[in-house]
């Protein structure tokens, strides 16, 4: 095992923090350590972004237990994993996970059974003499509830995709003629000039009757007078991903329809009503009855068709889940969005979404884009 590296050293005060919380975990759970193989679980417990690494966290309390956690990562990565997780020492292992259950002592260690195959156990088990033990879930829990650093990160995010939307509005992207790719492309290139990595996931834009597709794929389809837009997008910053829906108007003023008018009303209210249930201690299937009842009541139940939101972070869709059968209960730090959305199959279709911060009282949206309906052209 190499020693601790001081080379570049930028260590990850959060990362430390999040292994402490852990290390509670793991000794509540009876567990003596955890193998972390998901590579963002990785992450998030020690700052390191390579592409082949694994994590031991031991269960103790004080510094010795920090001593014992160990990350391993393969020769191309050992500068990489100096500058990252100066504060951790270093296995170099091309067979990263086996290769830290080798040289533990550790008597009873857990792995993420979500994340770990059949085949893949099978090799954990004959490079330990530990009991290895299925604990999924351990760091998704801590993951849920975001610390400062993330919130900060997120909100980077979403201020990108906010400058981008506006930015395309500005500059008549979204008029009659221009292509639902073409207006993908727009945005994604100016969420990077506003500080993104890249696209947080595929951008939708679908027009017209494409609009009634929840998660269509922008396509070579013309924007036209009388179209329904619905833009669903986000930006990367620093691991971290916003997620936005909006939905506009093509004009001139004359070609919009009374019914496109009435669902985008009434969207807009189904997302206010999931915005307001949003509180510490609220289940978060409650969010999801909140605005789906309004648009029931309204009789367009059926074409609701989806959960009302999601958790979002280092993933873009990850704990807690926010649907109809949803057990999670919300907690102040808890970053999700509220999407409610009704489609029409042929005609076009409405989806309004914000990324949030669940607050000690209510929640704060990181996403400042208008949900004014738009007419725009």
């Amino acid at each position: 095992m190499a020693a601790r590296s001081t080379f570049s050293p930028r260590p990850h005060p959060a990362a430390a923090r999040r292994r402490e919380a852990l290390r509670a975990a793991l000794r509540e759970a009876g567990l003596e350590a955890l193998l972390v193989t998901d590579l963002v679980n990785v992450r998030y417990l020690s700052g390191f972004t390579g592409s082949n690494a694994a994590l031991l966290v031991h269960a103790g309390d004080g510094p010795d237990a920090e001593d014992r956690t160990v990350l391993a990562t393969d020769g191309r990565y050992t500068t990489q994993a100096a500058a990252e997780t100066p504060d951790l020492p270093l296995l170099v292992e091309r067979a990263c996970a086996p290769g830290l259950l080798g040289a533990s002592t550790a008597g009873a260690i857990g792995f993420d059974s979500a994340q770990v195959t059949v085949d893949t156990l099978d090799v954990l088990t004959a490079a330990t003499e530990a009991e290895l033990r299925r604990a999924p879930g351990l760091v998704e829990r801590l993951r849920a509830v975001k610390d400062d650093d993330e919130v900060d990160a997120l909100r980077l995010a979403c201020a990108a995709a906010d400058a981008a939307l506006a930015g395309a509005v500005a500059d008549g992207v979204l008029a009659a003629g221009h292509t639902e790719r073409e207006v993908a492309h727009e945005l994604e290139e100016r969420m990077v000039t506003h500080g993104a990595s890249g696209p947080s996931f595929e951008t939708i834009v679908a027009a017209g009757g494409n609009s009634a597709i929840p998660h269509h794929r922008p396509s070579d389809a013309p924007l036209a007078a009388g179209d329904l837009v619905t833009m669903d997008f986000g930006a990367l910053i620093d691991g971290y991903h916003s997620d936005m829906t909006r939905t506009v108007l093509v004009g001139p003023e004359g070609a919009v329809a009374d019914w496109q008018r009435e669902i985008y009303a009434l969207v807009d209210a189904a997302a206010a009503a999931g915005r307001a249930a949003l509180r510490p201690g609220v289940g978060t299937r409650e969010i999801d009855e909140a605005a789906r009842d309004v648009i029931t009541a309204a009789g367009y139940g059926e074409q609701f068709v989806h959960p009302v939101g999601h958790g979002v972070g280092l993933v873009i869709h990850e704990a807690p889940a926010m649907g109809a059968t949803a057990t999670a209960t919300l907690e102040a730090g808890m970053t999700v969005t509220v999407e409610p959305g009704v489609y029409l199959p042929g005609r076009g279709g409405v989806r309004i979404e914000d990324t949030l911060v669940v607050t000690g009282s209510g929640a704060e949206p990181l996403t400042a884009s208008t949900r004014d309906l738009l007419v725009l052209g």
